[in-house]
């Protein structure tokens, strides 16, 4: 059977996400292996914020 194509942008982003561990701490703390402003870089370009997205749609209807 063939295989059905990957794309060279999803397998970049499960390349990133192959190395990543969390681990809560006795304190109720997340703890990972990768700094949180890294991780919140790889968030911001690979997601989009949807409380962003209702807030600039909120403003648009308010200016009408």
């Amino acid at each position: 059977m063939d295989k059905k194509p990957t794309d060279n942008k999803t397998d970049k982003k499960q390349e990133n996400l192959e190395n990543l561990k969390f681990k809560i701490n006795e304190f109720g703390q997340i703890e990972s292996n990768i700094p949180t402003e890294k991780l919140n870089e790889f968030l911001d370009e690979n997601l989009e914020d949807l409380k962003l997205k209702n807030r600039k749609e909120e403003s648009t209807d308010q200016d009408s």
